[in-house]
């Protein structure tokens, strides 16, 4: 009974790999002869189908751009980055996405160790260092068996010195391990989806106006209250808007 659920599930799998790469290659074509708008249709097909990838997002992405959809585009590119952070053509692209927006924000740059703490933590993600904690935490166990079983004064030394080396180093992509959650856990990244979209002081409507948003503007939430959102721009500012105003990426 079991193989024949695995069977059976294999070729649902298959067939829906079948369909997808179907209508991707359909979305193609349609993004190739200028009909950007049915293009975005089929790829919007495979992510009802809840399959992703940074090539879907990306193709999203340059068919908003052609119909000078700011929000959507920039929304896309970012999903497009965060599933592959190092390409290029997504990094060039989305420059020029952002080129479309009105909002002019400064970025406040981190100084001291906390820059540095963010920027090493960030080389690797959290499966990575949690993998080199485990890896050097081994290596400390074998080298503290051989040390224990050496006769050798020599050999001793050395398995003195490698294993406090590796215990150092795991004690040390522990600390990035947890430091890179914590970064992840944080960055709630969201766009701006309303033409002009008001920041609030407070979450709600009778509140004085501290800013104002433009489409595309990428924004980070720090908390949710009923129907409205706190965000925080690059330049410090804080201010309460509209769930309805934004997206999440």
């Amino acid at each position: 009974m079991k193989l024949l659920i695995y069977i059976f599930s294999f070729l649902i799998t298959t067939v829906s790999v079948a369909q997808n790469n179907t209508l991707f290659e359909e979305g193609n074509a349609l993004y190739n002869e200028g009909k950007y708008t049915d293009a975005i249709s089929k790829y919007e097909s495979i992510l009802d189908a809840e399959k992703h990838s940074a090539a879907l997002y990306f193709n999203l992405g340059n068919a908003h751009y052609k119909l000078n959809n700011i929000a959507p585009s920039i929304y896309y590119y970012e999903k497009a980055l965060q599933l592959a952070p190092n390409d290029k053509e997504i990094q060039n692209n989305i420059v020029f996405a952002r080129n479309m927006t009105i909002d002019a924000i400064d970025v406040v740059p981190e100084v001291g160790f906390s820059k540095l703490f963010k920027n090493i933590s960030n080389t690797f993600s959290f499966d990575a260092w949690a993998y080199i904690s485990v890896i050097t935490m081994l290596l400390f166990v074998l080298l503290s068996l051989l040390y224990y079983f050496s006769y050798s004064t020599t050999r001793k030394r050395l398995a003195f010195i490698g294993g406090s080396s590796f215990l150092l180093l795991c004690f040390v992509s522990l600390f990035f391990a947890f430091n890179k959650y914590d970064i992840d856990k944080k960055d709630r990244p969201a766009i701006v989806f309303q033409q002009e979209a008001l920041v609030k002081s407070e979450p709600n409507l009778r509140s004085e106006e501290a800013f104002r948003l433009h489409e595309g503007t990428k924004v980070q939430i720090l908390d949710t209250l009923e129907n409205w959102k706190k965000i925080k721009l690059s330049d410090g500012k804080v201010g309460w808007i509209s769930s309805d105003a934004i997206k999440a990426l």
